[in-house]
């Protein structure tokens, strides 16, 4: 018998336990990314927007106060 006919046969990659325990991170993490993104859309899709913040398309920004506000107003005052 030559070497060539006594090596083992490989087995295929997806019957090897090394690629699945390797993918399984990666995948929890998705699963979890997608359960965190549901949970937040189901419970504070209905959440209004506070006084003094402006959204900016998906920015949620703190709104500059006015001239006419705080210190403008109480200097008015004699």
């Amino acid at each position: 018998m030559t070497l060539a006919q006594q090596a083992p046969i490989p087995k295929p990659w997806y019957r090897e336990p090394w690629p699945w325990i390797l993918m399984a991170g990666p995948f929890a993490a998705m699963v979890g990314c997608f359960i965190t993104i549901y949970f937040a859309y189901s419970n504070f899709i209905h959440e209004p927007i506070q006084d003094g913040v402006v959204k900016r398309g998906l920015v949620i920004e703190q709104a500059a106060p006015q001239a006419s506000e705080g210190a403008g107003a109480a200097q008015a005052k004699p």
